[in-house]
C-alpha cells in the first residue's frame, strides 16, 4: 500500500531530529526546535535549496576498490539530515555506472537536487558526455555546469539548448580558483547563467571582492567548493584548539568555522563539502543552523587563520 504524503513528511521530519540528535554536539540547541533544514532560494525561480551540500569527488573516486556501500550510506546521510545538493560529473563510463547505482539505490536520486558537469572539448564529446550522464545517473540533472570554464565557447551553446529541451533545469559554470574569477566575472555579465561555481573560505576569500557581489547584484545562485581547501585547511588547524570565541556564532569545531564564515555571505546559496565520512557529512550540515558570524567576527576570523 502506498504511504501518504502526510506519513512520508513525518518521516522525514523524524529523520533530520534522528540525524541532528547524532551529530550532537555539533549543533546548537535551536537546531533541536527547528521542523526543516535552513534554505536559501535560488534567484531566478524562487527554489529554496538547503545551505549545506556534498561535492562527491571523493566518494566517486573510491568506487572502483571499495563499492558502492558507503557512497550510498553517504548520500542516505545528507538527505536523513536534511541536505539534498550534491554536485558530481561523467569521468568514464564504468565510473559513471557506479556512480548512477549508488544514486538510484532505494529511490535517493528523485530526492537530490543533481548538480553535473560537463568535462570536455569539442561539440561532439560535450553532447556524448551530458547523454551518458542523463542515462546511467537516472536523472535529467537539476544543474548542469562548464568545469572551469573549460571550453566554454562550444559547450555553453549546447547547455542552453538542453536547458531549452528541458533536459536540465538550470544551468551554470565553474572555477575552483582565483586566477579564474576575472573570467567567470566576464562570463556573468555577458551570459547572466542561473548558477556559478566559485571557491570561497575562511582563507581563501578573493571572491568576496568581485564574483559574490556580483553575483547578487545579477540575481545568480552561488554553490561554493573547496570550503576545506581540498583538505589543505585541515592540515592547517590541526592540533590547534577552537577560539572559545568561536561558540558565540554557535560553532563547535574547525570545519564548521569555515562553512559558518562562508554562509554568513548573503550572496552564497549553498556550500558543497567534500568528505568520504557519514559523521563528517552530519558535522557539516549542522553549520546550518544557529548563528553566523557578522561582518565584524568574520574579520577577526581571517586574522586568526593567518597565525596559524
Amino acid at each position: 500500500m502506498r504511504k501518504s504524503r502526510s506519513m512520508s513528511l513525518s518521516r522525514r521530519n523524524f529523520l533530520i531530529h534522528a540525524a541532528a540528535w547524532t551529530a550532537a554536539p555539533f549543533l546548537p540547541a535551536s537546531a533541536f526546535a527547528q521542523s526543516a533544514y535552513p534554505t536559501r532560494p535560488i534567484p531566478k525561480t524562487g527554489e529554496q535549496l538547503p545551505i549545506v551540500g556534498l561535492g562527491s569527488t571523493k566518494a566517486v573516486l573510491q568506487l572502483p576498490e571499495r563499492g558502492t556501500a558507503g557512497f550510498k550510506l553517504l548520500l542516505r546521510t545528507l538527505l536523513d539530515g536534511g541536505g539534498t545538493v550534491v554536485d558530481t560529473w561523467s569521468r568514464d563510463a564504468s565510473l559513471d555506472k557506479l556512480t548512477g547505482e549508488a544514486l538510484q539505490a532505494n529511490g535517493m536520486v528523485k530526492d537530490l537536487f543533481l548538480a553535473t558537469k560537463v568535462d570536455a572539448k569539442g561539440a561532439e564529446a560535450g553532447r556524448e558526455i551530458l547523454a551518458r550522464t542523463r542515462r546511467l545517473f537516472g536523472k535529467t540533472s537539476d544543474l548542469i555546469q562548464v568545469i572551469s570554464l573549460r571550453d566554454l565557447e562550444t559547450q555553453w551553446p549546447i547547455l542552453k539548448e538542453w536547458k531549452e529541451a528541458s533536459k536540465a533545469r538550470y544551468i551554470g559554470a565553474t572555477v575552483s580558483s582565483d586566477r579564474q574569477h576575472e573570467d567567470m566575472m566576464q562570463f556573468m555579465r555577458g551570459e547572466r547563467p542561473d548558477f556559478i561555481q566559485v571557491n570561497y573560505s575562511v582563507v581563501e576569500t578573493q571572491a568576496e571582492t568581485g564574483v559574490l557581489p556580483l553575483a547578487a547584484d545579477l540575481g545568480i545562485a552561488v554553490l561554493v567548493n573547496r570550503p576545506f581547501m581540498n583538505g589543505g585547511y585541515f592540515s592547517r588547524v590541526r592540533g590547534v584548539a577552537l577560539p572559545e570565541w568561536a561558540a558565540e556564532f554557535d560553532c563547535h569545531s574547525w570545519a564548521q568555522f569555515s562553512l559558518k564564515y562562508i554562509l554568513a555571505h548573503p550572496a552564497v546559496t549553498c556550500v558543497l563539502t567534500e568528505t568520504t565520512k557519514p559523521k563528517h557529512l552530519r558535522e557539516n550540515l549542522g553549520a546550518a543552523y544557529g548563528r553566523f558570524p557578522d561582518v565584524k567576527t568574520k574579520h577577526r576570523m581571517r586574522e586568526e587563520m593567518q597565525f596559524i
